[in-house]
């Protein structure tokens, strides 16, 4: 069994389950525990914090993706900014030397829990039960992070490799970039190959290596959009606090999506709501683009019918925040050694 840290609304664990493999999420969020449960998820919901594990004595295997937003390059930084205290506690606790008194003086409590997967890890070992494997998924920023995380792994006995994935290159339709951790137990750990061809601007979709399958446009994923190159990263809500699920990346990712609009390499689809029957965008364009909620799953991997429970905000939040389950499925993929079929990756998504 596998346990998984901020599970959010499920994006590993649809992954995990579609592999055949069984998957217990831990989840603080209430809408996003009631979307686990409504899809048939097991869920333990509580604080990541309260709980370690020795409370879960059957899980071989641990998955984590701490908050994202103090190290997000759209937020306010904190987790940046607070990267050296991060670092030195991370050392400190493979020393085994307590960082409570420190994670209590940082700005935004949020930085700290990126810490949480490797408390796991460490407190795991000294109680005889090493997790077999360990997969960590967070916003590029936080490299150095998995980094330090790699080399104290490695004193322990692990097997480890970090790195920066391209969700496109894994066959998700939206150019999301993710650092990567792998650890194990058995063997040499390794990152999961692309399958598909990378992005790259004025190169078309039958343009780079034929060993390749192309990457998957907008257009292709859900019917309608941007036809020559990917979808931006799907949004997680606004500040003003109604979802805006054109795209995140503020004014120039949703001048791109106009962009691409206006110079013809768009196509519309029914499902689109009607530019006349859109509200006026605060302080922007009343024709603002919007995804549904469906359109935004797509793009991220999950099953289009996954049940997202909680406000229309909420719902947005939970898919923008999830990692796509096909590129979750390529990483516990080659983890596990499970051959990645066509099949096996309609079955993970």
């Amino acid at each position: 069994m596998i346990v998984d840290l901020f599970a959010g609304p499920g994006g590993w664990d649809v992954a995990a389950t579609g592999l055949g493999l069984d998957v217990v999420g831990i989840e603080h969020d209430h809408a996003a525990c009631e979307t686990r449960r409504a899809a048939g998820l097991s869920t333990v919901e509580g604080d990541v914090r309260d709980y370690r594990p020795a409370d879960f004595l059957d899980a071989t295997d641990l998955i984590g993706s701490p908050p994202c937003q103090p190290f997000s390059v759209g937020g306010k930084g904190r987790g940046r900014a607070a990267l050296d205290t991060v670092l030195d506690m991370a050392d400190r606790l493979a020393a085994r030397q307590p960082v409570a008194k420190t994670l209590a003086g940082l700005d935004d409590e949020r930085t700290g829990l990126v810490l949480e997967p490797l408390r796991w890890a460490l407190e795991a070992l000294d109680g005889g039960h090493p997790y077999r494997t360990v997969m960590l998924e967070q916003v590029p920023t936080v490299l150095p992070v998995w980094e330090a995380f790699a080399r104290i792994l490695r004193a322990e006995g692990y097997g480890v490799a970090t790195g920066r994935l391209f969700a496109e290159e894994h066959g998700v339709p939206q150019t999301r970039v993710r650092a990567i951790l792998t650890a194990t137990l058995n063997g040499e750990a390794r990152l999961p190959v692309p399958t598909h061809r990378r992005y790259r601007k004025g190169l078309t979709q039958s343009e780079g290596d034929p060993d390749l399958l192309p990457w998957v446009s907008m257009f292709d994923a859900i019917g309608w959009g941007m036809t020559a190159r990917p979808a931006l990263t799907i949004a997680v809500g606004t500040a003003a606090g109604g979802a805006d699920p054109s795209c995140v990346g503020g004014s120039g990712a949703r001048a791109t999506l106009y962009g691409e609009r206006d110079a013809g390499r768009w196509i519309e689809h029914s499902r689109l709501v009607p530019v006349e029957a859109l509200p006026a965008n605060r302080g922007g364009r009343p024709d603002t683009i919007r995804l549904s909620e469906q359109d935004a799953a797509i793009l991220q991997s999950l099953p289009a019918d996954h049940p997202f429970q909680g406000t229309k905000t909420k719902r947005f939040e939970q898919i923008g925040n999830a990692i796509p389950s096909l590129l979750a499925a390529h990483v516990i993929g080659t983890a596990h050694g499970i051959p990645m079929s066509a099949t096996t990756l309609r079955a993970a998504a």
